[in-house]
């Protein structure tokens, strides 16, 4: 095992301190109107995708690219939990860059630097003219216990599905990674992971949003500690390493 893993695991489980006292701490930040509202959601959308993307494209695509996306819809749900209308044109290229570097960021171990920038300019380009047509993540936007996915969004998920896979293409056919196998395998596997992991975030997200707004303030406080006890084991990973003698590299 090596120090990087290691060093890996002891910030994820000192995150996991900070998430946890975050959620004992509901009623001083706040309560239901505080800013948990907004990191429940974050954690969540990033989990959902995370496992979604790391199963279909590998663990650090996984990573990268569903922080990136976790992060930007949970702000823009949130500002549709409070019925407030979507954000400005300038934000919402903002959320596409952050998105767009999420991808690139994810296939730079597999195809280097070069795809990665395009790959990551062209999904922004794309997703920016998708705001422009009204193409939105809060698009048909609900609360509810039972999943949901409108015409709208189902189409909207088609497109997406489409567009990742002509950008993996022109990414490949302009020759930005001397080492792409089977171009036009992995612009369908680009696509179709992307699509499938989008189609199903989007018809869990309404009991996602039921689920942040209506958790009662005890399982608040349960979940919390669970987190911190989460967070000590993995912090004192790397001691017991040291006491059982396990060699690093």
């Amino acid at each position: 095992m090596d120090h990087h893993t290691v060093a890996a695991v002891s910030i994820t489980g000192t995150c996991l301190d900070v998430l946890g006292s975050l959620y004992l701490a509901y009623d001083l930040l706040g309560g239901q109107h505080g800013p948990l509202r907004l990191i429940t959601r974050a954690v969540t959308y990033s989990l959902v995708f995370g496992i979604g993307y790391g199963l279909g494209l590998g663990l650090f695509f996984g990573l990268t690219a569903a922080i990136a996306t976790g992060i930007t819809l949970a702000i823009e749900f949130n500002r549709a939990a409070r019925g407030l209308d979507h954000y400005s044109s300038l934000w919402e290229a903002v959320f596409s860059s952050i998105r767009g570097v999420g991808y690139g960021a994810g296939l730079y171990r597999i195809l280097g630097l070069r795809y990665a920038i395009a790959f990551g300019i062209l999904v922004t380009v794309g997703q920016v003219i998708a705001y422009a047509r009204g193409m939105r993540p809060a698009i048909d936007y609900t609360a509810n216990r039972r999943p949901r996915l409108s015409r709208r969004q189902f189409w909207g998920t088609v497109v997406r599905s489409v567009g990742f896979m002509a950008t993996a293409l022109v990414c490949s056919f302009f020759d930005f990674s001397h080492h792409v196998d089977h171009a036009w395998w992995f612009a369908i596997r680009v696509g179709l992971v992307i699509g499938i992991v989008t189609g199903v975030g989007t018809t869990v997200n309404p009991y996602i949003e039921y689920y942040a707004d209506s958790l009662p303030e005890r399982r608040l406080g349960v979940f919390g500690i669970g987190l911190i006890l989460c967070g000590f084991a993995l912090q004192s990973f790397q001691y017991w390493l040291q006491l059982f003698d396990v060699h690093l590299t």
